[in-house]
């Protein structure tokens, strides 16, 4: 499914990372895996993750440096990076936080903690996955009983303009390309043409204008859609 979060695993031990991935796939996400630092720096620039897990101690590009380029890079300084280190001391803590990571595990860490963070990166990142409910205006949007009110109306909304609105309240302000939208709301591996994207927020602009209020949504000429 396309709402489905994404997550990096950059390990460069392979037990280490096949246990990562299979309790990350347990909660359900998609999870990509890199072996060193070079190799994750590459599939973030392919396929952008929602949060990354990071180790630090890697040969030839250590964690700390993978984390510095991600947040020195506008493309990608806004990803969650959550970094694993068996470094214990505070010095080594904030070190590894003043260079961008957004938390530091220490191993040997439990697994339902470090599910936990993931969580709680995923629910800055995209509250939907995580089943919170998103307001703008006088819009709600209730991931969990997949239900959207405008004031005190019940909005009538199939599943694609939900995904699609997802999308739109989690980021208000940004503009999203068709490609980007057609990523996000359908899925990378899903061929569907730019124009379908079109029809859909189309769609969306009517559910959402049902109850005569104003349509939030805007076109950006040439560059794609925005809430607000």
């Amino acid at each position: 499914m396309s709402q489905q979060p994404h997550i990096l695993v950059i390990e460069d031990e392979a037990a280490q990372r096949e246990i990562l991935s299979y309790n990350l796939e347990s909660e359900g996400y998609r999870v990509s895996k890199a072996h060193d630092g070079e190799e994750g720096l590459l599939i973030v620039a392919e396929d952008a993750p929602d949060v990354i897990v990071l180790d630090w101690m890697m040969p030839h590009l250590s964690g700390i440096e993978v984390c510095r380029r991600l947040k020195s890079r506008s493309a990608t300084r806004t990803i969650p990076v959550i970094m694993l280190s068996a470094k214990s001391e505070e010095v080594d803590k904030v070190r590894g936080l003043e260079t961008g990571a957004d938390d530091y595990v220490v191993k040997p860490y439990s697994v339902s903690e470090l599910m936990a963070r993931v969580r709680t990166q995923l629910r800055r990142v995209r509250p939907t996955t995580v089943g919170e409910v998103l307001t703008y205006d006088d819009i709600t949007l209730d991931a969990e009983t997949h239900r959207v009110t405008r004031g005190e109306t019940d909005l009538k909304i199939g599943p694609t303009e939900f995904r699609l609105l997802a999308t739109f309240m989690e980021k208000p302000g940004r503009v999203w390309s068709r490609e980007l939208l057609l990523d996000r709301v359908w899925g990378r591996d899903v061929y569907v043409d730019t124009r379908t994207v079109d029809v859909h927020v189309g769609r969306l602009r009517k559910a959402l204008t049902q109850t005569g209020g104003d349509d939030p949504l805007r076109t950006v000429r040439g560059a794609g859609y925005a809430l607000g």
